[in-house]
């Protein structure tokens, strides 16, 4: 379970989430990497949505991103579509599915004091 100051914290990024890209839906953790993997992309949609392969790109670069400051990815360039690309740097620890999610609301906290706010 996250810490009550990253769940305040995690909180906060649900909210600045939804006040900007959310149309009353409440946006989860899913939701949240997709918008970091748009981010990292850093260029606009060329169509109005994502196909769904596409989407668990983004998913994949945000997850990859994220955990680039705990060296367990390295951004190694981007292809000529300019999506960026990451290599495994360490094997990733086996982490229970609550674990992980914990984890990833860790980073993403991380990220948007780092990144967004």
């Amino acid at each position: 379970m996250l810490e009550q100051d990253n769940r305040n914290k995690w909180t906060q990024v649900l909210s600045f989430v939804k006040e900007r890209f959310s149309d009353g839906e409440e946006p989860d953790l899913d939701v949240v990497l997709f918008l970091i993997g748009v981010r990292e992309l850093g260029q606009p949609p060329k169509r109005k949505s994502f196909k769904k392969d596409e989407k668990m790109a983004l998913m994949h670069i945000a997850i990859c991103r994220l955990l680039v400051p705990y060296g367990y990815y390295k951004l190694v360039g981007q292809d000529e579509d300019g999506w960026p690309h990451y290599e495994l740097q360490k094997k990733l620890p086996f982490l229970k599915p609550g674990e992980q999610s914990i984890l990833m609301k860790e980073a993403v906290i991380r990220y948007f004091e780092e990144e967004v706010w």
